[in-house]
């Protein structure tokens, strides 16, 4: 017998304001909205409302509301509504669950159990209103010593990425995401002098005028990628994994295979593209380092080369091996890291939070005496300033930030992003939803995020008395945490506050 699909929200239309103008049939791609053929009302059905907020936002008289419905169950604490709904949904489709954007499942976060010290008397604070705070962050391997020529100038250093701010883009493919809004990602970055990421959709013609401000990454799909692709950007990365889903491949729905994704991606139109878990060619540290210096000599030793891994059980011994294959940035992606599409389990139930797999990686590479050989990279559910701050005093070099991006541009969170029927322009293929999100307009807010990220950073080093971010780099003494175990606490390699 099947069962009725209920609703997760109830949409409250307050009936005196409402005009039945029609905008919020007009707007939802979910055909939540619809007008009745009788009467001429604007009625709706809330089965298929994923809370976006786009009717809500575009209504002109303010006559809509939307609020959770969850639905009671005889349930008790070891059977929630949230597994009850999934073992109901999955005895009618015979499917896995599928779910987009980050981890919304109750788990420690350890930023929010971080605190950051502060000047007081024997430390005077920084102005950085008045006073130099150095931002600028060099992503690559470093020399054991730099030697100069006769003009003062570096000889032999290898290739370097140089930000004005430790934030990147993280990366997100032309066909999960709008080339409106990855548009507006590369513009942002040109702006503020850093770098957004191709994902492995390969790079759309219009984008390679970005190029500088471009990293290309190779996946085991190898979609787009060829000569001119690997050329065409600043950096290369290698993706092993994603912190949403690691040990998982892609899969980006035919339906979302258009002419543009089609050419940009190299694949039939109309066709699948299915990427599987593992690289064909990568099954050791021997083969990984093949890969690396393949792409190095393809690009004549001129761009860095990144290696992406998500935050697993035994990632600093990874991280070790891939620093001695000649990786020359490791990105490591925790288990908050967002994406289009990911199995609900593996989402929930694989990989670690990036606080602790970065201290992990961080203090494996110092004490194997490695650790300038390469740059560290974080990605993962990174929020706001603090977080960005509080990675770097664990080690990273700087962070990659995704979801957080897409909010700048309009995304509301709705994990909604697998179906291709995003309101707001972003996570879709379908023309008219894509020119809901002006590109023009995108960037401008991106940037400003970036910006006002950049602002923040420095008011939080100026407040620990520290003018340049090389000081903070790995300097765990600035962080004290709060409500941990001794056990996690050493993880971290940080003191308890109080201590």
């Amino acid at each position: 017998m099947a069962i009725k699909k209920r609703a997760k929200y109830k949409i409250m239309r307050d009936e005196q304001q409402c005009i039945d103008c029609g905008v919020c049939v007009r707007q939802c791609a979910y055909d939540v909205h619809y007008v009745d053929e009788e009467t001429k009302e604007v009625l709706c059905d809330a089965a298929d409302c994923s809370n976006c907020q786009r009717c809500v936002s575009l209504c002109p008289t303010g006559a809509l509301a939307i609020q959770a419905a969850p639905q009671e169950f005889s349930g008790n604490a070891a059977w929630s509504a949230g597994d009850i709904r999934g073992i109901q949904a999955q005895a009618e489709s015979g499917g896995i669950l599928l779910t987009g954007m980050g981890c919304d499942r109750q788990m420690p976060d350890y930023f929010d159990r971080m605190m950051l010290n502060a000047s007081q008397v024997t430390n005077p604070s920084i102005d950085p209103l008045r006073e130099p705070m150095e931002l600028r962050t060099f992503l690559g391997r470093k020399p054991v010593s730099l030697e100069l020529d006769a003009s003062g100038n570096p000889v032999d250093l290898p290739p370097q990425l140089e930000l004005e701010l430790p934030i990147m883009f993280s990366a997100m493919s032309f066909g999960s995401i709008s080339l409106n809004a990855i548009k507006s990602l590369a513009v942002a970055a040109e702006s503020e002098n850093t770098f957004y990421n191709t994902g492995e959709g390969g790079l759309h013609k219009d984008l390679y005028c970005y190029g500088k401000n471009t990293i290309t990454q190779v996946a085991s799909g190898r979609f787009g990628v060829d000569i001119d692709y690997l050329q065409a950007g600043a950096a290369i990365e290698i993706k092993i994994g994603q912190g949403a889903k690691p040990g998982i491949g892609g899969h980006l729905p035919g339906e979302k295979v258009g002419s543009g994704v089609s050419e940009t991606r190299m694949i039939p139109l109309g066709s699948d593209a299915i990427s599987p878990a593992p690289h064909h060619d990568i099954y050791s540290i021997e083969d990984l380092t093949q890969l690396i210096f393949s792409l190095k000599e393809a690009t004549e030793y001129t761009k860095p080369v990144s290696v992406k891994i998500a935050a697993v059980h035994n990632v600093a011994a990874i991280a070790s091996g891939i620093a001695r294959a000649g990786a020359d940035i490791i990105a490591i992606d925790g288990f908050r890291g967002g994406t289009g599409a990911a199995p609900l389990r593996t989402r929930d139930h694989v990989g670690i939070p990036i606080e602790l797999a970065l201290a992990a990686v961080d203090t494996r590479l110092r004490q194997e005496g490695i650790r300038q050989e390469v740059s560290l990279v974080a990605g993962g559910g990174f929020r706001h300033s603090a977080d960005v701050v509080k990675a770097i005093a664990l080690g990273a070099d700087a962070v990659y930030i995704a979801t957080s991006a897409l909010i700048s541009l309009g995304c509301h969170v709705c994990q909604q992003c697998y179906t291709g029927k995003c309101n707001w322009g972003i996570a879709t293929q379908n023309p008219d939803l894509v020119k809901r999100l002006n590109p023009e307009i995108g960037a401008r807010r991106a940037a400003n995020l970036l910006r006002a990220w950049k602002h923040e950073i420095k008011e939080l080093l100026g407040g620990m008395g520290i003018n340049a971010l090389e000081s903070l780099r790995g300097n765990r003494l600035m962080l004290r945490g709060v409500g941990m175990t001794d056990r996690e606490l050493q993880i971290l390699g940080i003191k308890a506050a109080g201590e």
